[in-house]
């Protein structure tokens, strides 16, 4: 039986909730959606959707190198963003991050974000 363990790296921003940054259980690790949360201030990093989703990936490859795991060993994302219109953007600073072996993906529009943040991504990876 596998057991469930907490992820909080110490230099990913901190959950502006009551949830973790990640859990692994087993192979499979469980990643939170990151906002674009600026680790050292804690506020928004940008607000363009390039300099947002760089942000967002960044506080994932902190989340995924915790458990030594990076983007080739992610194996689904969701990308929420609040307007479509921003997919090409966002869609050209992933394609950055996610260069081999692409993890599926969903991409939705929603109505807000927290803090209002214009893009979320969440993720999980296999090891």
């Amino acid at each position: 039986m596998s057991t469930k363990k907490v992820v909080r790296p110490a230099g990913a921003p901190a959950p502006v909730g009551p949830y973790n940054h990640a859990i692994r259980v087993g192979e499979l690790l469980f990643c939170s959606g990151q906002i674009p949360l600026d680790p050292a201030t804690g506020q928004l990093a940008g607000a363009d959707i390039q300099t947002q989703t760089a942000r967002v990936l960044e506080n994932i490859r902190v989340v995924l190198a915790a458990e030594q795991l990076d983007f080739a060993s992610v194996v689904k994302t969701t990308v929420f963003l609040t307007d479509l219109g921003d997919f090409a953007a966002m869609n050209e600073v992933y394609g950055r991050y996610f260069t081999i072996d692409h993890p599926a993906r969903s991409t939705v529009q929603v109505a807000a974000l927290p803090r209002g943040a214009r893009v979320e991504i969440e993720v999980v990876a296999h090891a």
